[in-house]
Order: structure tokens, then sequence, then C-alpha cells
């Protein structure tokens, strides 16, 4: 029978879906705030946590965050309200298996509870390697889209323009819009296609052992250093190293990523060997490295090692015209993991996909997909299957705005010409935009701050700074 740790600081939701959890064979303790749960976790042994995203003493992000440091196979589902979903799809990128949103449905949250135990007991039987993992992020569900839209046609021309090349990319893009499925697309298209893809996400890396997970570390060299350790720029050797999320990394593993860079060689933590490595890297992220480099949290000279050349990964709500292929390729997953024969989606749900626009973009719809299939009868997907907030005008207007974000450069090799514009001319112009949009939003939102800082995908604290820095308090 399988253990489950439920988090939940709502009563009678808690009681609930322990009770139907239990009709269904499984046994569940339940708590309500993330330290109990820390302390339920670490004297008993349980397979699986579903935690609310809101608790009274911190959030279910950081439970997951712990739990991933202390038990790394143990699987995370996380409960969440329609206007935590961006959050949730980032906690997904930090290990969680799965989010499912109130109200619950019971035939959805049981398939998840049992695809996640199925999961932990395949992992299980797989023999642990005896090399490092190449990658601590799950494949990719579905293969690449290329699309037909004038944007997806594009960003196709540019990939098979830099990929037989050997210069680092920088791949900008909202969370979910598919940065590592481009920089796949990018090594099996490259001289490395034969050699290892790493991928690696900087932001589920624990700040303390950074350095370790990327470079390795010899015997002794920290406290819990028992043995000498591969890091994944050594496993890489020969091929591509994917950094997902790389504003995530702290300064001091910023300069050993510098020399890495400039060097192409490493050197293991505790260790005064030098390693040589031929290594590509592809680095993404979902923030503003430029205003980061401007603000001492990023290297500026990082920065430009890493972007000699920029690809854009494409929100979903400015390549509608590439939906149904996305929609196509995830009910053709759905349908194999689930068991189910589902052709398509019905007329009205076509209308509600086009009309909708998707702020949690390929991973939000994939989500929407997989639910809608196990929820259909039929042999399409009807309106009933669909969450309320992707159509019902009551959540609509609780919903929040999609992220607002910065249009990069065009899309090519960075540009070192004397015509170029000076990097400080540059931050003063990003400094002036920054400004005038934060005040643009405040106006819009009627200077209420929880909104503002949504819209602008940060949080309150963020915001706040920034209002002191341009004098708007």
């Amino acid at each position: 029978m399988a253990h489950i740790l439920l988090v939940e600081d709502d009563l009678t939701y808690s009681r609930i879906v322990k009770t139907f959890l239990e009709k269904n064979s499984f046994e569940v303790v339940t708590t309500t705030k993330v330290r109990e749960a820390q302390n339920i976790l670490n004297t008993g042994k349980f397979d699986l946590v579903i935690a609310d995203f809101r608790l009274p003493d911190g959030t279910g992000m950081e439970l997951l965050q712990w739990a991933k440091a202390h038990f790394p196979t143990l699987q995370v589902i996380l409960i969440t309200h329609y206007s935590d979903i961006r959050i949730a799809i980032k906690a997904m990128k930090l290990g969680a298996f799965e989010y499912i949103t109130k109200p619950i449905n019971p035939d959805e949250l049981l398939a998840t509870v049992r695809e996640s135990l199925s999961q932990k007991i395949e992992e299980r039987t797989v023999e642990t390697p005896k090399e490092p993992l190449k990658s601590q992020k799950p494949a990719a569900p579905t293969p690449y889209v290329t699309g037909e839209s004038q944007e997806a046609e594009k960003l196709e021309k540019h990939i098979h323009l830099v990929a037989p090349t050997d210069l680092s990319v920088l791949v900008l893009g909202e969370t979910g819009t598919g940065k590592e499925l481009i920089s796949k697309r990018i090594h099996e298209y490259s001289q490395r296609k034969d050699g290892p893809f790493v991928a690696i996400d900087c932001g589920a890396l624990p700040k303390e052992l950074a350095g370790s997970e990327l470079f390795g570390h010899v015997k002794g060299a920290f406290t819990g250093a028992l043995d000498n350790k591969t890091g994944h720029f050594e496993s890489a050797n020969g091929g591509t190293i994917f950094l997902d999320e790389i504003g995530n990394l702290s300064y001091e593993v910023q300069i050993q990523l510098l020399r890495a860079i400039q060097e192409r060689k490493i050197r293991k933590i505790g260790g005064n060997k030098e390693i040589d490595i031929d290594v590509r890297i592809i680095a993404a992220t979902n923030e503003n490295l430029i205003s980061q480099s401007g603000e001492g949290v990023f290297r500026e000279d990082l920065y430009h090692r890493l972007n000699e050349f920029t690809l854009y990964a494409i929100p979903l709500r400015q390549r509608k015209a590439d939906l149904e292929f996305f929609v196509s390729g995830f009910l053709a997953e759905s349908n194999h993991r689930l068991n189910k024969s589902i052709k398509g989606l019905s007329p009205e749900v076509r209308d509600i996909f086009y009309n909708y626009d998707w702020p949690g973009n390929l991973r939000e719809l994939r989500n929407i997909v997989k639910r809608a299939v196990l929820l259909s009868t039929g042999d399409k997907i009807e309106r009933e299957a669909l969450p309320l907030e992707l159509y019902d005008s009551s959540f609509l207007a609780e919903r929040p705005s999609p992220p607002v974000t910065f249009s990069p450069q065009p899309i090519g090799i960075a540009s070192s010409s004397a015509n170029a514009v000076p990097a400080q001319d540059y931050k003063t112009q990003w400094k002036e935009q920054e400004k005038e949009l934060i005040q643009r939003v405040l106006h819009d939102t009627r200077f209420n701050k929880s909104k503002t800082a949504r819209i602008l995908n940060m949080d309150r604290k963020t915001l706040y700074s920034k209002l002191e820095k341009y004098g708007l308090e």
C-alpha cells in the first residue's frame, strides 16, 4: 500500500481528499504546515506528497525544494488555484511530478496519483547507473513541432543556421515555451549530434552544491564528499550542455562558468588538476539578463560569452497558427499514456483554445489536453472536460494578465561592430523602458501593487525595490 502525505490547511478539503484516497486503497497522513510536513517526512517513509501551494507557514514550492534535496525519489504533486498556475509550472521544472487545480476532479486526482506512483516504481526497477545522470530533467514528452506560422518558420531557419557552428546560444522566452526542445533541435543538427546532450535546470541546483554538480568534486573536498564526483560538464564532453534558468546561478558559480567557457578547462571542487573539456553551451532564461547585469546580479562578461547567438522561444499566444500541431501531438501522447482513443477537439473546444491566451504556454496546453483526454467519454474533447477558467467569464475576470515580456533584439549573431550602441546606453535605455512600463501597469491597475507584481511577473519584494530605485513610491 502506497503511503501519501497530504499537506492542506483547509481542513474540510483535506478530509474529503483523504477519505477519497483511502477508499482507493492508499494510506494517507495529513498535516497543515510546511514545517510539520518536513518533520513527518523525516520520521516516516512516504511515496508521495500532495501539497497545497499556499500554506500558513510557507508554500508548496518551499516544501518541494526541501523534499527533493532530502528525498530525491519522492514524488510531489501540487494543488493550486488557477492564479498560481505560473508558479506551479515553475515548480514542475524544480521536480514536481504534476500540478492539479482546484476544484479538484476526483478522476483527475486519482489518475495523477497512480501515474506518479507507477513512475516511482519504474525508477526503482532501473539499475543505478555507475556514471552520473546526464540530465536532471525528464525527457521531452513529444517530438519537436516545427509549425507553419511565420514566426515558427523564422525560428526554424535560424536553428538550422546556427546549429552547424560552435557558437554559444542563448535561448530567451517565457516559462513553458519549449526552450529545451529548441536546444535539443540545435544539438541534433550540429556536428556534435553523436555526442551527449546534457540538460541541467540551474534553478533546481542547491546553491551550495551547484559548483559540485556542474564541475565535480574530489573526495574530502567538503563535508559529505565521500567519493570523487564527475560533474555535468565532464559528462557532456564532446557534446552539448544545456543550462536552463541560467540566471539562477550564484555569482561564485558564474565565475567558474566564465572560466570554463574562456579556457575550455574545468577544475573540480577541492582539486588541483585542470581537465580539458570540449563542450558547446546553450543557455536559456525567462529573465532579463541585461537588467540583472546592470544590477550586479549577473556578470555582464558572462552574458556576452553566452550570447554569441540569440533565439527567442515564441509564446503560444503569438503562434496560434501552430496550435493544432501541438494539440495533435499532445493528444497522441495522452491517448497512449491513458489508454484512450480521443480523435480531436469539438468545434466549440477548438474555438475556446484559439481564444485563450495560454499564459502557461506549451506546458499548460499539454496538461489541459491530458486532463481533457482523461475526462472525455466520447471520441472528441467537449467543453465539459475543460477547466472553467478557459471559458467561464467569472474566472477570466479574476485571472492575472499574461506576463509582460520584452522583445529581444532581432534573432541572430550578436554584433560587435564599431556602430554598436555602447553597453552603458543599452542599460540607460533599458532602465527608462522598465520605469515607463512599471508606471503604466501601476496606472492600469489603479496602483494595486499586488496585481502590478503579478502582471510584471515579479514578486512584491522585487517590485518594491524597483519602485524605490525609480522614485515611484
